[in-house]
């Protein structure tokens, strides 16, 4: 599985990785919402489980995808200030380009 991560994104993530009380989790994608061929994806920090996958980013951040969900392959991992500052994930390599 993979998985890409932007370097603003990846720097907004370290910041809270780094945190104390963030010590020994990892980020983690999973899908909020699935319709028709496509998902929308929620962000967060957790504990490794035996039905993950880490996906080694280029930016050196592990992410814990469910191994069983093939919508989780390919996704990309934004982070931008406008129009309104925050996360966004998409999966280009399943024609998922962002909201609609």
């Amino acid at each position: 599985m993979k998985c890409k991560i932007s370097r603003t994104a990846a720097k907004m993530l370290r910041m809270e990785l780094d945190k104390e009380e963030n010590k020994g989790l990892m980020v983690r994608v999973a899908i909020a919402h699935r319709h028709g061929d496509h998902a929308h994806y929620e962000l967060g920090l957790d504990d490794q489980t035996e039905a993950d996958y880490v996906a080694h980013t280029e930016q050196g951040i592990d992410v814990l995808l469910d191994k069983d969900e093939p919508l989780l392959d390919g996704i990309r991992i934004d982070y931008f200030y406008l129009p309104e500052e925050g996360f966004m994930i998409t999966n280009p390599s399943k024609g998922n380009h962002g909201d609609h």
